[in-house]
């Protein structure tokens, strides 16, 4: 007597079906967004703390060279050149630009590989009449550091005219900045859909004005547009103090 032919389930044989495979795919898809999101944020938060550290040491060195020389440094000669830019006379080249990383012994790049921007009140910076004379307790600063209150309004953040130097990252978006290898970035635009008017002060209004202010990522809610420009300034008090200490101020 025949035998009749034994025949797999036919669940052993169908495997996974379209929709299966689509929502295994759809699941796995999800687990993997939920982690990289994280893994990002925490990312550009320690370049941002990297950077902030970087800020602390550049504003040590330049302490350190106004102790040592009586007057700050110019900024760089070129975004390849880190020596400071100063004329035969003692004054600046330039009061705004790169900042002077060779001479300084400092980073060059924050942690988004831009160069670090500087600008320098004039005054301070001038070595005349003769190297080494130290600037005094009356030497006017003319650079003006300002912020956005909660009305969104800008405000002055430090006495108007009162600050000696500032040095800033242009972020994570490096609007307006210049790479290790010479590339300019796009300037940041003021006017919708893309609005940076305070990234845009910081890039161009002439190193006497700056805007100082938190992160704000773009199509946030606000006034001022997306911001992550971190910017950095020397204290005069501070300096000062700091002078007075090593003696080279009365």
């Amino acid at each position: 007597m025949r035998r009749p032919a034994m025949t797999a389930p036919a669940s052993a044989d169908r495997g996974f079906t379209l929709i299966e495979m689509a929502v295994a795919v759809f699941i796995i898809t999800l687990l993997l967004g939920s982690i990289l999101v994280p893994l990002a944020t925490q990312a550009n938060q320690r370049q941002i703390s990297d950077t902030q550290r970087m800020l602390d040491e550049i504003k040590e060195a330049l302490t350190g060279f106004a102790i040592a020389n009586g007057y700050l440094p110019c900024p760089a000669v070129s975004a390849t050149n880190g020596l400071e830019d100063r004329a035969g006379g003692g004054t600046c080249n330039k009061r705004t630009g790169f900042i002077p990383w060779a001479t300084l012994g400092v980073s060059k790049l924050d942690a988004w590989g831009h160069i670090f921007h500087y600008s320098v009140t004039p005054a301070f910076a001038s070595s005349s009449p003769a190297p080494g004379a130290p600037f005094n307790l009356t030497t006017a600063a003319d650079i003006t550091i300002t912020t956005r209150d909660g009305a969104g309004a800008l405000v002055n953040l430090t006495t108007v005219g009162s600050i000696p130097a500032v040095v800033l990252s242009h972020g994570r978006n490096g609007y307006g900045s210049i790479d290790n290898f010479g590339v300019a970035h796009a300037l940041p635009t003021t006017g919708w859909p893309s609005n940076y008017p305070d990234e845009f002060t910081n890039t161009t209004v002439g190193g006497a004005l700056f805007v100082s202010r938190v992160g704000q990522e773009a199509g946030s809610p606000g006034t001022g547009g997306e911001f992550d420009d971190i910017v950095t300034w020397l204290s005069p008090a501070i300096l000062f103090n700091r002078m007075v200490a090593a003696g080279k101020l009365p």
